[in-house]
């Protein structure tokens, strides 16, 4: 899932100073999951706003929604046209859902309430780990579905390195060696000789930027090759 967490408070109030209408849009898919972007955080982030407005003397309309998703167009368009009430759209989404709003409403100004901060998954009760780059070019099936692209503060791909102290990063002993984990788990499978095989260079061309991902070209080269 994607981490994001909401700005500082200061920042947001600095980035609407001068509206006067402004919608605060949720987002119902990831951010809600980790409890930063949900309708809880929408109400409380349009109470805080409405608040602040008052205590500045300054009167701003607060509106508040949630949409299961701002990254696809079939839930933007539902609020196409209450969109059109608004001077702005306070986005509580990461950043594919605020260029989402963007790209769908285009008519609109659209602002960012969130910090998109990475890839990643539960390590317990409200907390999450960056487990993956989305590089594109995927190395799980050599190191036991432990990343080392991601895992490793290097990035190594055939490790450890010297740093390695006693199951630590040198970077900090809060983080264990990513190629001490891929050992461990391939001991546990059994298949410590994996250990031997060199991983290969990553093709880096595969995660060129701005990425993109189409089922129908997909089908289409599939049919070519065919």
């Amino acid at each position: 899932m994607i981490v994001a967490e909401i700005k500082p408070f200061v920042e947001i109030k600095n980035i609407i100073k001068d509206c006067k209408k402004v919608l605060v849009l949720g987002c119902g898919s990831c951010v809600s999951v980790c409890m930063s972007g949900g309708e809880k955080q929408v109400e409380l982030l349009a109470s805080a706003i409405r608040m602040a407005g008052k205590l500045e003397g300054k009167e701003i309309i607060v509106g508040e929604k949630t949409i299961l998703r701002q990254c696809d167009p079939e839930f933007v368009e539902q609020i196409k046209d209450e969109a059109d009430n608004y001077d702005v759209i306070l986005s509580m989404a990461c950043g594919a859902g605020v260029q989402g709003i963007v790209k769908w409403l285009n008519k609109v100004s659209v602002l960012p309430a969130m910090n998109t901060r990475f890839i990643g998954m539960a390590d317990g009760q409200g907390s999450w780990t960056e487990v993956c780059r989305a590089c594109g070019d995927c190395v799980l099936a050599d190191t036991g579905g432990i990343c080392p692209v991601t895992t490793c503060p290097k990035g190594i791909l055939n490790g450890p390195c010297g740093g390695n102290k006693k199951g630590k990063c040198e970077v900090s002993p809060d983080i264990p060696c990513a190629w001490v984990l891929i050992y461990e788990r391939l001991k546990d499978l059994g298949k410590l000789d994996d250990m031997k095989k060199e991983v290969a260079a990553k093709d880096w061309s595969k995660g060129l930027k701005p990425g993109r991902y189409s089922i129908k070209e997909k089908e289409e080269e599939k049919v070519r090759k065919d």
